[in-house]
């Protein structure tokens, strides 16, 4: 869909604005604004009069510009502490400190919630001047925000990012009137609607093409590629009826290894060179993506030999977010070093990685890795509980003939899943371009807002 332009256009003089229709003001973001005061994060929740929902920044959805309160964590905060802290409807809220790297500080999103609430201290409240619309707003702060106009007021200290607000608000903006910013905010509001409907659509395709492939490995492993064989009970609960011709076994008992990578200090013997340094990180979906991120000098490689890499390898993830994911060794990675991570070596006579790497993936690998994890917060797995951990044993031909098969089928729905966040990537593309050209106005919506509204 294309848009007409406004008739005449002025030179704006600032980079990220260039020009502006000639009937629009330019003057300070702060003019925008009637007041901004900080947050405050208050006492832990009391279960009395005081307790109130208190927005932090992990509330804040970035695609859609607004704050997610579903479950909102209550603080503790007073009366007097609350005078200019109460969150209304169509306030925006600033973030202030945090940010990081690929994120900087500053985002900007709309309350338009009807719960009473404050924010937290991370956070600083804006109240929008009269004759300002809300909405309009925050889409031109997401406009700034998508050419990094906030950077330039970032000072950092031990490691976070703060936005000195005062700087920021003193940055040029383009002031339309006030019924064009109502026209292009309701412009907008529809307009991303639809792009963020499109963009849900593909994810929820991406989750069911997962789906799919969670399926296709766990039947694969468990009951084979004949539909036809006879099949016997196995024995193990979670792994139910198996073919008539499969054993299952614990991995004790057909594997040579299972072990911890490597141990000892880390910071202190990462270089920028040397041999690379496997984490949890790099594991994902079955696979090792190393990144060269992480190295360790030659002498403690030396030290760690034992924990060498080997082809086929398996590596479980042994703690934090990712406990139980798996990776399986190949060519590239042969005497890499890991860390935080279980190595488990099978018996090729019996068990090939490739095959192990599949079954830990499965439903039923992943029920039998969650099960023997330790901690609640933290999770963790023992190598001593690992190794008594059931398998399916398929004879090693058909081992190779399900990996095989599953490889392929991997294939197809990894090239849906990459076709589909290509999609979600164009569409967000395509939302912050349209954002940018309504609130500079580089196209005039107030035909197309008129008409649809007739």
């Amino acid at each position: 869909m294309s848009f007409p332009k406004y008739p005449k256009y002025k030179d704006s003089g600032i980079e990220w604005l260039g020009e502006v229709p000639e009937h629009w003001q330019l003057d300070r973001m702060k003019w925008s604004t009637q007041s901004c005061k900080n947050g405050i994060w208050g006492d832990e929740a009391n279960q009395d009069e005081n307790d109130i929902p208190c927005v932090r920044v992990a509330d804040f959805d970035r695609q859609r510009l607004r704050v997610e309160l579903d479950e909102p964590t209550m603080r503790n905060v007073t009366v007097s502490e609350r005078v200019g802290r109460v969150l209304r409807q169509g306030d925006l809220l600033l973030e202030k400190s945090g940010g990081g790297e690929g994120q900087p500080v500053g985002c900007v999103v709309l309350y338009d919630d009807r719960k009473e609430a404050v924010c937290s201290n991370f956070v600083a409240k804006v109240e929008v001047a009269s004759g300002m619309n809300s909405s309009f707003w925050r889409y031109l702060h997401a406009a700034a925000y998508s050419v990094r106009l906030n950077t330039r007021s970032i000072k950092q200290t031990s490691g976070i990012q703060n936005l000195d607000q005062q700087q920021y608000l003193d940055e040029i903006a383009s002031f339309p009137p006030e019924i064009e910013q109502t026209l292009i905010a309701s412009f907008l509001d529809r307009e991303t609607s639809k792009i963020d409907a499109l963009v849900g659509e593909q994810r929820r395709l991406i989750e069911l093409l997962k789906e799919k492939r969670q399926a296709v490995i766990s039947h694969a492993v468990t009951k084979g590629l004949n539909p036809n064989a006879p099949l016997k009970p196995s024995g193990i609960e979670w792994l139910g009826d198996v073919p008539d011709h499969w054993d299952a076994e614990m991995l004790l008992r057909v594997t040579s290894k299972i072990g911890n990578g490597f141990v000892g200090p880390t910071r202190d013997i990462l270089v920028e060179n040397g041999v690379p340094y496997v984490q949890a990180t790099h594991i994902k979906r079955g696979r090792i993506n190393f990144d060269g991120a992480y190295f360790v000098t030659p002498e403690w490689a030396e030290w760690q030999s034992k924990a060498a890499l080997q082809l086929d390898d398996v590596l479980i993830v042994q703690t934090g977010a990712g406990t139980g994911d798996i990776g399986l060794v190949s060519e590239d990675e042969v005497g890499y070093r890991c860390h935080a991570l279980i190595i488990v070596r099978s018996d090729t006579s019996r068990l090939l990685g490739s095959f192990l790497s599949l079954a830990l993936q499965s439903h039923y690998g992943r029920q039998n890795l969650e099960s023997i994890q330790t901690g609640g917060m933290h999770p963790h797995l023992n190598c001593g509980n690992v190794k008594f951990v059931f398998v399916p044993l398929p004879p090693t031909k058909e081992q190779t003939d399900i990996v095989n098969y599953v490889t392929e089928e991997a294939a197809k729905f990894d090239t849906l899943e990459a076709e589909a966040e290509r999609a979600i990537e164009l569409l967000q593309e395509r939302r912050t371009a349209l954002i940018s050209a309504a609130v500079t106005g580089k196209i005039d919506v107030r035909e197309f807002v008129e008409s649809e509204a007739t």
